[in-house]
């Protein structure tokens, strides 16, 4: 066997990313590798952004919070054990700083620690509406109905308005939304079921209709987090 062959046959014996474990992954983007963070960036990203927004309500602070997470996802990325998928060890850490950016912008008001003991949680309305519409036909209706049901998901108590984010748009099952929040499987069904009866008691019928284009995530979004956190890891590197 020449070289060249040994070369070869070892080239073809490299895992592809998707056979690897959430473990082998992080221990790779530990060992500098950021391809594979830009995958898991570009993988997770409209359900994390989506999750910073729940608790934000504002477009501009989720994406500054998922970007920030990132960093210290990335920074952090060796304490990751594989206890959990490596998605919800992330959601946490977006969760986190999220919540810390919530406590900033209320520092006058008492912000109630997000656990399963404290279900009453208050925020005041913010509309801000997206303006991906279904069909030329339709379009004046559903912008309305969507630009409606985002109104009163950013209305709900954001316990209720995280879980559902998480589970309706998102697709996460209860024991992920479970354990990104730290919360019990029922109270997570307990929050979604309450979430629920109060945009029915708005939307009716329509929230069926509007639930999949609300919020959506377009891809000069995605481009544009995982392009200023890969930047400003590499202005890390270049100041260390």
């Amino acid at each position: 066997m020449t070289k060249h062959d040994g070369l070869m046959e070892a080239a073809d014996k490299t895992p592809d990313r998707n056979e690897l474990s959430d473990l082998e992954i992080a221990q790779r983007i530990a060992s500098g590798d950021r391809a594979s963070f830009e995958v898991v960036m570009r993988q997770c990203n409209r359900q994390l952004f989506r999750v910073a927004r729940a608790i934000l309500k504002d477009d501009s602070e989720a994406e500054e919070a998922l970007q920030e997470a990132y960093i210290t996802a990335y920074v952090q990325i060796s304490a990751f054990r594989g206890a959990s998928k490596l998605s919800t060890w992330i959601t946490r850490i977006v969760i986190n700083e999220s919540l810390g950016r919530m406590r900033k912008q209320q520092r006058r008001n008492v912000v109630i620690p997000f656990s399963e003991h404290h279900e009453d949680w208050h925020a005041k309305e913010n509309t801000l509406a997206d303006d991906k519409n279904p069909s030329p036909e339709d379009a004046t209706l559903r912008a309305e109905i969507r630009a409606l049901l985002e109104q009163k998901i950013d209305a709900l108590p954001i316990a209720f308005r995280t879980v559902f984010m998480m589970r309706e748009l998102e697709e996460m099952t209860v024991e992920e939304t479970a354990d990104c929040l730290g919360i019990p499987a029922a109270t997570v069904r307990t929050r979604l079921f309450r979430a629920r009866a109060l945009l029915r008691e708005a939307l009716a019928r329509e929230i069926d209709i509007a639930t999949p284009d609300a919020f959506a995530f377009a891809g000069t979004r995605c481009d544009r987090i995982v392009s200023t956190v890969l930047n400003r890891l590499t202005a890390g590197d270049a100041d260390s």
